[in-house]
C-alpha cells in the first residue's frame, strides 16, 4: 500500500450566493414593511416616507457590489430572481388572506389589514426595483468599463442618483398616488428619494471596504465574470 498521497485541493468558495440570499431577503421584508407610512416630526417640518425606506437602501448598496464585483449578467440574475420571489411572496400573502379563518384564529381583519395592501406595494416595488437596479447596475458597469476603476465613489453615487431617482419616482406612485394627499405626497417622493441616496453616501466608506474585501476574495470569479457582462446583455 502506497503511503504517498495526492495533497487535497481546496476550492475557493464564493460569497455571491451569500450576497444574493441577503439582497433578495433585505427586498422582501422592505416589501412587508412598506405598508406602513411613518411621519416624523423635525421643528415644523414633517418628513413623510413609507417603513420599507429603513432596509431597501441597502439593495442598492448590494446591488452595487454586485455589479462592481461579479458583473452585469450575474447582478441581473439576482435582481431577476428577487423580482419572481417578490411576486410569489404577494400571491401566497393574497391566497392566505382569502382562505377560510380557522377556529379560534381572531385576526383576520388585521391580517388582511397590513398584508391586503402588499400586492399593490409589491406591484410598486417589482416595477420600480426593476428600472431602478437595473439601470443602477448598467450605470456602474459603464461608467467602469469607461473610467477603469478608478473614482470608485463617483460610480456608487452616481449610478445610485440614477437608480433610485427611477424607483423612488415609479414605486411612489403606484404605491400611494391618491393615497397620500396633495403636497404631503411630494414630501414622500422627495423625502424618500434624499434618504436612499443619502444612505448610499453615509454608508460609502463601509461600501468601499465591502467591495474591497470582497474584490480580493473574488479575484479569479471577478476576472471570468467581466468578460461576458454587458455586451452579451
Amino acid at each position: 500500500m502506497s503511503t504517498s498521497s495526492q495533497p487535497r485541493v481546496q476550492r475557493h468558495r464564493s460569497v455571491y450566493d451569500i450576497v444574493a440570499i441577503c439582497f433578495v431577503a433585505f427586498l422582501l421584508i422592505s416589501n412587508i414593511v412598506a405598508t406602513k407610512v411613518i411621519g416624523i416630526h423635525i421643528g415644523p417640518l414633517m418628513l413623510v416616507f413609507d417603513g420599507g425606506a429603513i432596509l431597501f437602501p441597502l439593495t442598492y448598496i448590494l446591488g452595487d457590489l454586485l455589479s462592481e464585483i461579479y458583473g452585469f449578467a450575474r447582478a441581473k440574475r439576482v435582481i431577476l430572481t428577487g423580482f419572481a420571489v417578490s411576486i410569489l411572496a404577494s400571491l401566497t400573502f393574497l391566497v392566505v388572506g382569502a382562505a377560510p379563518v380557522g377556529p379560534g384564529y381572531e385576526n383576520q381583519d388585521a391580517f388582511v389589514a397590513v398584508l391586503g395592501f402588499v400586492p399593490r406595494i409589491v406591484a410598486a416595488s417589482v416595477c420600480g426595483y426593476l428600472v431602478g437596479q437595473l439601470l443602477n447596475s448598467w450605470v456602474l458597469v459603464r461608467m467602469r468599463q469607461r473610467w477603469g476603476e478608478r473614482n470608485l465613489w463617483v460610480r456608487l453615487i452616481g449610478s445610485t442618483m440614477v437608480g433610485e431617482l427611477a424607483d423612488t419616482l415609479i414605486f411612489c406612485t403606484i404605491a400611494f398616488a391618491g393615497i397620500i394627499p396633495g403636497w404631503d405626497f411630494v414630501n414622500y417622493v422627495v423625502v424618500g428619494y434624499l434618504y436612499k441616496v443619502g444612505v448610499e453616501v453615509i454608508f460609502l466608506p463601509l461600501t468601499y471596504a465591502v467591495i474591497g474585501a470582497v474584490r480580493r476574495w473574488e479575484q479569479p470569479e471577478r476576472n471570468a465574470a467581466h468578460e461576458n457582462e454587458v455586451t452579451h446583455d
